[in-house]
Parts: C-alpha cells; structure tokens; sequence
C-alpha cells in the first residue's frame, strides 16, 4: 500500500486545503507562492502516479478528498494540504489497469472528506458506480474475502468509505472495516513498538487493517528541516529500520 497515495503530484497554484489550521492558511497568504514550494516538500509522499505504483505491485491506495474553495464545478480532488488531481483523473487511471488485469484486486481507502456536503458524497458515489460498476465487491464479512471468491464474482475493487453514506450503499465497506492505528511520532524505535502491538490487537477485529509504517513530522521537525524537505529529514534515516520490521513480520 502506499500512504497520501495520490501526493505525486501536489497542485502549487492551488488555494491552500480546507483542513488546514490557520498558522498554515496565514503563512501562504504572506509568502505565497515561496510557502507553497517548501509545503511540497513536507506533502509530496509519492513520486510515482496511479499506474507506476500499480506496476510496482501497489495494491492498496490511501485517498482523501476534497471540495476546492469558491469552485463553480463543485469538483472533487485529491488533497494533502494542498490540492492534487482530480479525483475522476486518478480513478480513470485505476481502472484502465484493471481492465488489463481482470485478475488484480485493488483496495480504494477514502478516509478523509474536507469541505464535502451530502450532495458531494452523492456525486462520488455515482462516480464510482458508473466508473467501476459491478467491478466493486459488495460489503461482505471480511473472512468470506478471498481471490478466489473475487474471481469467481469477478470483482476487482473493494471500497471502504469512512463516512456514514457507507451505510446506505451496498457497494461501499464501513471505515471501521479497515482501521488504520497511526503512531504519530518521529522515532523509529517508538514506530515499530507500536506496529507489534497494534498486529497482537488486529486479530481480535475481524477486518481489514493497516500497519502504518510511517514516521509523522512534527512543527518543530518542520521548521529544523524546512528546506530540505520529508524525504531528507526523516524518511532516509528510518528506511532500513522499517525494511527490517518488514522482512522479519
């Protein structure tokens, strides 16, 4: 899986996202464009799109959406801080893979909603109906889910929606069918003693579930490291530490 899957592409003349506080919202209004490249740095997660990171074998996306302020078109977008593709574009792109690899199964984890009324969520909905069709596996209990019940239905794409709407739409699996714990520090060591223990409690669930390994940056690792960036400032540093915990579990 990959985390803030669609932050490939981080749209700089874009206003800043809604959920961010207003020490960020103040900071561009005074250094525009100058605040937006070094917000890119600390927003960007990803380096490849939709269809490279499907062909490095991702199969899980971590997607959060947003409405874009004074927006005519009441468009939906991918938003980390600032604002990212469309979100039709990116899905478009999930689905040409799929259509060539009838076999894959891809998981679409929309957990964050910014700026979004029930007219919104209706529009994504329908979005993924018409896009993806009979495609998407209906909610089922998460046991019953396994390749060979997906290719027998020929269902490609499991949707987990974590806003209420999920309940009314067969299509679309409860958030609480994927929790996804996050540590929230800056230490390694703290990282992968929360990921034993957070694997020792996902067996008691009987859900989907995530093992986030990712350090968070706090606003003091920011402003340390503001011009060099995440990927300098913490994400070498821990590779082999992660890489390590990966084989081993």
């Amino acid at each position: 899986g990959s985390h803030d899957s669609f932050s490939f592409y981080i749209d700089e003349a874009s206003p800043v996202g809604p959920e961010q506080p207003e020490t960020v919202q103040n900071f561009v209004s005074v250094f525009g464009t100058v605040a937006k490249k070094l917000m890119r740095k600390w927003l960007a997660t990803q380096t490849m799109n939709f269809t490279s990171q499907l062909g490095a074998g991702i199969r899980y996306f971590d997607l959060r959406i947003s409405t874009k302020p004074r927006d005519p078109d009441n468009e939906l977008y991918f938003a980390h801080g600032l604002f990212s593709a469309k979100v039709k574009e990116g899905l478009e792109e999930i689905n040409a893979f799929l259509t060539d690899h009838p076999k894959e199964v891809v998981f679409l984890d929309f957990n964050h909603f910014y700026g979004m009324q029930k007219y919104h969520h209706e529009k994504l909905v329908q979005m993924l109906k018409d896009m993806y069709g009979n495609k998407m596996c209906p909610a089922i209990f998460a046991h019953e889910v396994s390749l060979q019940y997906l290719w027998e239905k020929e269902h490609q794409v499991l949707v987990f929606y974590h806003n209420p709407v999920a309940l009314e739409v067969p299509f679309l699996w409860p958030g609480q069918m994927m929790p996804a714990p996050w540590a929230n520090t800056t230490d390694p060591e703290k990282l992968i003693q929360f990921l034993q223990a957070s694997i020792t409690e996902r067996r008691k669930k009987g859900s989907f579930f995530i093992s986030q390994v990712v350090l968070t940056p706090k606003a003091s690792t920011v402003v340390k490291g503001v011009a060099s960036g995440l990927r300098e400032t913490i994400t070498e540093r821990c590779v082999s530490s992660m890489l390590l915990w990966v084989r081993v579990r």
